[in-house]
């Protein structure tokens, strides 16, 4: 009789080839701070290159959630229609249920500051000339029954943020209208 050695690679093979790429070192849920409860003023910052919403408080950090953007490339807007995820801090203006993602919280993208970055880029060619800065940035939940997205790690909205919808529904009742939003690269 032979004993097969267990190789811990070939678990990492097998739990891919069935559940499909995910890379470890980005999170796979939620976590939590010490404290219960948000503790006054609430923000969000938006970590695009780790994936991540990030809930804070007086306290500090309070909750981290994997979110998805636009384009897959992880630039900052250029313009409307680019599908990119805008860098900048913003706050929401509005909350509302919504009929495809759940729950909606808009940004106040574009800002003064965006539209700054979007003129210089212009006159620097680096936009077309005929082209326009955008709106319509939120935060947002998933298609129903499609947060295997945000746990794929693909980006699919046309620049805003995406969690899951349990997730949304968590940060939906922690920030108000007027939460700074920080989204950066």
């Amino acid at each position: 009789m032979t004993t097969k050695k267990f190789v811990p690679g070939s678990l990492l093979i097998l739990l891919i080839a069935l559940f499909g790429f995910r890379d470890a070192s980005r999170p796979s849920a939620h976590k939590r701070w010490s404290h219960p409860a948000l503790e006054g003023e609430v923000y969000i910052l938006v970590i695009k290159s780790s994936y991540e919403l990030q809930v804070y408080d007086r306290e500090g950090w309070y909750a981290t959630y994997p979110a998805v953007f636009g384009n897959k490339s992880l630039d900052d807007k250029m313009m409307q229609g680019d599908r990119k995820t805008p860098e900048g801090t913003y706050h929401i203006i509005s909350k509302r249920p919504h009929e495809k993602w759940d729950k909606i919280m808009d940004l106040d993208y574009p800002t003064a500051a965006d539209k700054a970055k979007f003129n210089e880029r212009k006159a620097m060619g680096l936009i077309p000339k005929t082209a326009t800065i955008g709106d319509g940035i939120a935060i947002h939940g998933t298609w129903a029954h499609d947060e295997n997205a945000v746990d794929a790690y693909q980006n699919w909205t046309n620049g805003c943020v995406s969690l899951k919808c349990e997730d949304m529904d968590e940060v939906y009742k922690m920030a108000p209208v007027g939460t700074k939003v920080i989204i950066q690269h």
